[in-house]
């Protein structure tokens, strides 16, 4: 599918589909959604836990640019436990692409650029390890395909929203996230729709409506029970 690029209101890019009419990320600012959906709300929240954690375990739903990988990347070594991400991604983004993603550039001074794409160039299907707190395994497959079981501390679900793919946000998809989950793990998804939230219920989480990025109202945080 033919792929644009466009500015977000923080200044961050983003992939828009013409075909799809739809956006890699919010128009609302990229870097602001991915922080305060998956760094503070998931991420951070796991971290604030009373019983310190030793390691964490992260799976995406929908890898696509990278950017919230390589913001959990950065936040790593302020943590006191590694972190083993895996990405699943069926479309992976062409490295031309990356070209007009400026992520990098801001977030502390550029600084980083060379782990961006480090992160986009690191074989399949294995984990490798980033930095001594960031392992990273990208799994090229479709997302109905997850068959993992209890082994993810924290789902990020970043997929498209459920007017483009309307199958992702119901209640098999989310019965799929919850066997994944360990005992008390939690999804972090962008999506405040009421049809996704009752899906989520209805397969046994405990979900809870957050202030959303901006732009959004609400955002969802759904909690496997331990």
């Amino acid at each position: 599918m033919k792929r644009e690029y466009i500015k977000t209101s923080d200044g961050s890019s983003t992939i828009y589909v013409p075909e799809l009419d739809e956006t890699y990320h919010s128009r609302h600012g990229a870097i602001n959604e991915a922080l305060h959906v998956f760094i503070k709300s998931g991420l951070l929240h796991f971290n604030s836990k009373s019983t310190k954690p030793e390691s964490c375990t992260i799976l995406e739903i929908g890898f696509g640019t990278g950017l919230n990988a390589f913001l959990t990347c950065l936040e790593g070594p302020k943590l006191n436990f590694k972190i083993q991400y895996e990405g699943v991604e069926a479309y992976p983004v062409l490295l031309e692409d990356l070209e007009h993603i400026n992520f990098y550039s801001l977030v502390e001074s550029g600084a980083h650029k060379a782990l961006f794409y480090q992160l986009h160039l690191a074989e399949w299907e294995h984990y490798i390890n980033i930095n001594e707190k960031f392992s990273l395994k990208k799994v090229d497959n479709t997302f109905n395909k997850i068959n993992s079981e209890n082994q993810f501390d924290i789902v990020y679900y970043d997929a498209f929203g459920p007017r483009v793919q309307p199958e992702l946000w119901e209640e098999a998809m989310f019965l799929s996230m919850y066997k994944a989950l360990k005992p008390g793990g939690v999804l972090v998804t962008y999506c405040a729709q009421g049809k996704a939230r009752r899906a989520m219920q209805s397969v046994g989480f405990s979900v809870e409506r957050l202030e959303g990025p901006p732009g959004k109202r609400e955002m969802l945080r759904a909690t496997k029970p331990e």
